[in-house]
Parts: C-alpha cells; structure tokens; sequence
C-alpha cells in the first residue's frame, strides 16, 4: 500500500447503515479515529434519519436521501466547529443512525393480576397481555434521554422499562373502566386505543410513541374460570335438579373409561342414583302417606317366655305390660274389656273380651260391690 492509499484510508468517503437486524434503534457509525471527508457522501434510507453530535452537543439531522456533507448541509455544526467560511480538510463528528420505522411484534404482560371491583362478581383479579408498536418521533430526545452514548442500542434495552409503564396504565385502565368483567372482551378494542394515546402522551418526553397497542387477551384466574363454566352450564340445563342430572351422567362416563373395579362399580352405583333419580322425576306426584311406626328397639324375649301386651288408655299406648302385671290391670279398672289391646302375632288392636287369652282373666274378676245401705 503506497503512501498515498494510506492517507485516503483515514478518511471517510460514506457514511450509511444497513441494517441487518430488525431489533436496532440507534447505530453509532464506527469512525473509530477516521475523520469524515470535507464532500462525503451520507445515505440515510427510508425509515431512518442520521443524527451529527460534536463533543456531545446535538448538532444536524438528516432524514431520508442522499446527502454532500458541505458547509450548506452542516449549518448548526459549521456554527459549532466555526467554519464561518467553508472548511476544505477533513472533520470529525459522531454520527448516529436512529430508526424511524415501526417495530412491531413486542410483548407485554402482567406478571401480577390486577385486581378490580366488579358489579356483579364483587372483587375479581385480572391479568391481561399482548402486543404493541414502538416508534421514534424525537431523535433528539431519544438520544438525550434514553440512549446516551450507547453504539448500538436495541429494542431489547428499552423493552422492560416501557413494560413496567404498559402495565401501569392497563391497571388503571381496567379499574377505571366501570365495565362489568363479562363484557371487557367486547370493550377490548376500545380501551386499547385508549391505552395507546395516553402511552404516547406518558412517553412524549423521551421522543418515542405507542401508535399501536393490542390487548390479545383478558383472563381471569383458573378457580373463577371454572365456577363459571360450572355456572354457564346450570344456565343451560334450566335447574339445579337438572344440573344434578347431568353432572351424575359426567361422572358415569368418566368411569366408563377407567376400566377395573373401582371404576366399574363406581359407574354401576351411579347409574342406579341416576336410574333412581328418573324414576322418581317421572313417577306421577302422589300424596304422601304416613310413615309405619317404628317398633321399639330391643333384643327379641327369651324363648319361651310369655309375650308382654300394649293397651290403649286413654288414647295413649302403655306397654309393654307383662302377662303377670294384667290381674293388677284388670283390678285397678285401667283393663277392662273394651280396652284394645295388641300382642306380637296380632294383626290389629282388639278389644280385650274378644281374645280368648284375655276373656278368662276378665271373666275371673269379680264385680264391684253393690252399695251399702
């Protein structure tokens, strides 16, 4: 390499950036010592602007074309430098490419659920997610509030501090709604466009915007989702008898696919609750009759032994009474022959007289005394 070679290769003919990724904000171009040509060229394509600093001052910017870097294209720099005249020898200067266009695709969520107050359900936790737009407006402000003097400066950076600001705002959002939670997924669209402007105005200060915001979903937590579906389903079937049904019918068909005992005969006892249960839905209505009385409890007699008696006195049930108490009955008047008495065998309350084990012990009992004079 001749003398004359090396001293082209410090200096700068072009300066431009092509952007290999789709995740670069800012691009500082490398000049690494070189200085920039007095009459170099500057390409700054679509969705791109370049912006020239001198010792950490922001001086020109330049949008989209092909640009001679003179003294007429570097007013504010040529104030800078002091090239009040034109200037012939080389010049350095930091130049740094900032993406214009939109970058898309980036993610947000809430990592907590937001928790709002609903009419209906009361107090309800919501998370939601989506996606949104990042777009610069402001080079300048960008470069002086977030960027600084990082060389390559990516969505990625940025990505995590706008996140933290997304799910402040949809919090608020959400509570300030006043929508009841089942119509929030109708209202989406809505309250995304309005989360996108007061993005925008929020980040206004730092020379980006949010000109697009997507809410792809708002969901509850799984315990809430799942009494609704419960409660979705008694709305269909009509009642809670019918719900009843139904969920004995579920249970018979998730036995049926677990073959084996317990599966089995838990399918078996369900089917007959549910047999059961149709039988009685469509029995005709009847009314009700009264119950048996239960008998007493108690161990059977002793074999042999004589079977104590029940006596109707009064209108009252007495007894049991043992066969050797009737004498003391029968005198005391409490047993006479009309009394209804029952035994164990008897198929119904009869008067005394008319049982023959009774009629003798009446017969042996002597009438009461004529009065005296």
């Amino acid at each position: 390499m001749g003398f004359m070679d090396k001293v082209r290769g410090q200096f700068i003919d072009i300066v431009e950036f092509l952007d290999d990724g789709r995740d670069t904000i800012v691009w500082r171009f490398p000049r690494q010592g070189n200085e920039i040509k007095n009459g170099a060229k500057l390409v700054v394509r679509e969705g791109q602007v370049a912006v020239f600093v001198d010792e950490g001052q922001i001086a020109d910017v330049f949008t989209p074309g092909t640009h001679t870097l003179d003294t007429q294209n570097l007013p504010v720099l040529s104030t800078l430098k002091g090239w009040k005249y034109g200037f012939d020898s080389p010049f350095k200067a930091e130049v740094y490419f900032v993406g214009t266009r939109l970058y898309t695709d980036l993610k947000w969520g809430t990592q907590n659920p937001v928790t709002v107050r609903d009419a209906e359900f009361g107090m309800v936790r919501l998370r939601a997610f989506g996606a949104y737009a990042l777009q610069v407006v402001d080079p300048a402000a960008l470069l002086r509030q977030l960027v600084g003097t990082d060389p390559d400066f990516r969505t990625d950076e940025v990505a995590e501090f706008l996140r933290q600001n997304i799910v402040s705002q949809v919090g608020t959002a959400l509570a300030n709604s006043q929508l009841p939670m089942l119509d929030l997924a109708a209202q989406q669209q809505t309250i995304a466009a309005t989360l996108a402007g007061t993005l925008t105005t929020s980040l206004a200060d730092m020379g980006v915007s949010i000109p697009k915001f997507v809410i792809e979903n708002i969901s509850l937590p799984p315990e809430v989702e799942a009494a609704l579906d419960k409660r979705t389903q008694m709305g269909v079937l009509g009642s809670l008898d019918q719900y009843a049904k139904f969920q004995a019918a579920t249970a018979i068909g998730d036995a049926a696919t677990n073959p084996g005992g317990a599966g089995e005969g838990l399918g078996m006892g369900m089917g007959i609750a549910l047999g059961q249960q149709i039988a009685q839905a469509m029995a005709p209505q009847t009314a009700p009759q009264a119950a048996p009385q239960a008998a007493a409890p108690g161990p059977p007699p002793l074999p042999g032994a004589a079977q104590p008696w029940f006596l109707a006195v009064g209108g009252q049930q007495v007894g049991p009474v043992p066969a050797a108490d009737l004498p003391g009955r029968v005198a005391s008047g409490e047993l006479t022959a009309t009394t209804l008495v029952w035994q164990q065998g008897m198929t119904a309350w009869t008067a005394a007289a008319e049982v023959p084990a009774l009629s003798a012990l009446l017969a042996a009992t002597p009438p009461p005394l004529p009065p005296q004079a």
